[in-house]
């Protein structure tokens, strides 16, 4: 019974640190349908082709909301595929916490970040660079849609949102993903508690090329609950530093959870998945050749 209240405690601490930045993302959606002209969204279009190295250098902050929050935007087509991949590979959610709550050396926690941030940049242009050479035409009836795309989340959401203030709809759509991340953070928790810390620790010990790729596998656990494994199974030795970015690199938060519920392609969001997946584990094993340490 004490378990079964600390999980909920920490589903509801966990879902609630996000809550701040789903709201501030479908405020600017919401903003975006009603007050901006064609000619700003075209601005922020184009700003897109910058938006990896952006996109990686703001991804590395300690939080699960701006993966959530870069779903959205890609949902609405505001931002690049290249963009979001670069936010989610380089999203560090607990890491940074905990590497300075247990006096990491800052050369450390520098080396590491920059690795993610350089990752994330990397492939963020590569993607899009493919887009644009293979699917140039696609991609841009893509973003003339963007505007009628945002429209038709609302209209499948069923919130009224062209009879709404900015404010109401941006809090309907928050509380409605909201209620939807509450549920599934609380079930991803109980089966945690239940395969148990040490049992994931045994099990990657026993391993040493397949280290990222079964990191990578926690890394798709969309919650701050496989960043801090990974980082307390790194700071305990039991894990290579290549095995720990690989799941760092795949882990993006809440991100892909958002994407599934905000996103409604789900071949999209499948191969999305496994672009991150095989990004995160091929650099892992890459690092791992290179006997990377740090």
């Amino acid at each position: 019974m004490i378990h079964f209240i600390e999980i909920i405690e920490h589903t509801l601490i966990d879902s609630l640190k996000i809550l701040p930045f789903l709201f501030i993302t479908y405020l600017i959606m919401e903003y975006i349908e009603h007050k901006t002209t064609n000619k700003t969204q075209n601005l922020i279009q184009k700003s897109g082709k910058f938006g990896p190295f952006l996109g990686s250098i703001l991804g590395v902050f300690p939080q699960c909301g701006f993966s959530a929050a870069a779903s959205n935007l890609y949902a609405g087509r505001v931002i690049t595929l290249g963009t979001l991949i670069a936010i989610f590979l380089s999203t560090s959610d607990e890491m940074l916490p905990i590497f300075i709550s247990n006096s990491v050396e800052i050369s450390v926690i520098l080396k590491i970040l920059g690795i993610k941030i350089l990752v994330g940049m990397i492939s963020g242009f590569a993607i899009d660079f493919f887009l644009r050479f293979k699917e140039k035409k696609a991609l841009l009836e893509k973003n003339e849609e963007s505007h009628s795309h945002i429209e038709h989340m609302c209209e499948h959401d069923h919130c009224g949102c062209e009879h709404n203030s900015i404010l109401k709809s941006s809090l309907l759509h928050t509380l409605n993903i909201f209620v939807y991340i509450v549920i599934i953070t609380f079930l991803l928790n109980i089966v945690i508690h239940i395969i148990g810390e040490d049992s994931l620790s045994n099990f990657l010990k026993s391993t040493t090329f397949l280290g990222p790729v079964i990191a990578g596998v926690i890394g798709l656990i969309p919650n701050c609950a496989s960043s801090v494994v990974l980082t307390e199974l790194y700071l305990s030795n039991v894990i290579s530093t290549p095995t720990m970015l690989s799941g760092l690199l795949v882990g993006s938060g809440v991100g892909l959870l958002v994407l599934f519920r905000s996103n409604k392609n789900i071949k999209e969001n499948l191969k999305i998945t496994l672009l991150l997946y095989i990004i995160g584990v091929v650099f892992g094993i890459l690092f791992e050749l290179m006997g990377l340490t740090i």
